[in-house]
């Protein structure tokens, strides 16, 4: 192929570090063709555009305006350039990300919203995000500063549902190189340089305190945990799944016989989302254990004890 081709030619990327990358690409279960790439213009989507179209996934760039700020329909016209220029398939989409606090969050539920619709409209088999080894270290930095758990501190999964993300192991500047192979310049986001924004704040300030101190990088060692982490706390779930309430129904002595930590977990793959906090889960416990008579939890809901089974009344008028 021809983006292939360019990739390969004489460089400073190292053929062998970017088979290494293809191949990995090509051994992933489950990728046909085609595939949606979520594409921001930025060095790490535009990198994994060019990564999917040289190993034949047929990746359609999907850019998601969120029109938080000047100029930023544009974007979608640079991407579409770049997606000509590598062969690929466009697609654009608008999205109205909703009011209410954490911007950032209430952005990234719209994109995926977005991406997921792109996906079903393409038939697309997955959708890839370009996520590296430096946005797995800031995640787990912002997770932990969040008070999360081990689940929290696991941070991106390389997949999950039909979001797949093929970079983790690669860094910022692997990205970066695969652009400057392909003759691309990357959009810069103005949004990136902004202290404002927690992550940024991570990236610019935090990690580098962190790592001047420590006198490493800390980066791999911080995806390193993260996977460990994951793999760990993955694992519980699947033990809570099984233990509790399993196949039958949702019995309150039998929830509260687990052992504490399978139990919190168990509640928290029985209530779904929105994800119940800490505090949530204890008052949920708490109805199991018969003391307590019900627990209110956010999104409208009430865990109710009745005849010996936990059950989830949802207010009217919620999901």
């Amino acid at each position: 192929m021809a983006v292939a081709a360019e990739l390969h030619a004489p460089t400073g990327l190292g053929a062998a570090r970017l088979d290494g990358w293809l191949d990995r690409l090509r051994a992933l279960d489950g990728l046909e063709p085609p595939v949606v790439v979520g594409c921001s213009g930025g060095p790490d989507s535009l990198a994994l555009l060019a990564l999917a179209a040289a190993v034949g996934l047929e990746p359609v760039a999907v850019h998601v305006d969120h029109g938080l700020r000047p100029g930023s329909a544009r974007d979608a016209d640079f991407v579409g350039a770049c997606a000509a220029r590598l062969g690929t398939r466009f697609r654009a989409e608008r999205v109205t990300v909703a009011a209410g606090p954490n911007l950032e969050a209430r952005a990234r539920s719209a994109r995926y919203e977005a991406l997921e619709r792109a996906r079903v409209a393409v038939g697309a088999s997955a959708i890839l995000v370009g996520h590296n080894a430096d946005d797995q270290a800031e995640t787990v930095v912002l997770n932990l500063l969040r008070g999360s758990a081990s689940g929290g501190l696991g941070a991106m999964a390389p997949r999950r549902d039909h979001v797949v993300r093929p970079l983790l192991d690669l860094r910022r500047a692997d990205t970066e190189a695969v652009c400057a192979a392909l003759g691309l310049e990357p959009l810069a986001d103005p949004m990136n340089d902004d202290l404002a924004y927690r992550r940024v704040w991570i990236r610019r300030e935090v990690l580098p305190m962190l790592a001047a101190g420590a006198g490493r990088d800390l980066v791999p060692v911080l995806a390193r945990q993260a996977e460990i982490l994951r793999s760990e706390s993955d694992e519980l779930d699947r033990q809570a799944a099984r233990a509790w309430p399993g196949a039958g129904p949702p019995g309150a002595r039998a929830l509260a016989a687990l052992p504490v930590v399978i139990a919190r977990r168990a509640v928290r793959l029985w209530i779904g989302r929105p994800v119940p906090s800490y505090a949530e889960v204890e008052r949920v416990l708490a109805v199991a254990h018969g003391t307590a008579r019900a627990a209110q939890l956010a999104g409208g809901r009430t865990v109710t004890r009745r005849a010996g089974l936990l059950g989830v009344e949802r207010a009217k008028g919620t999901n």
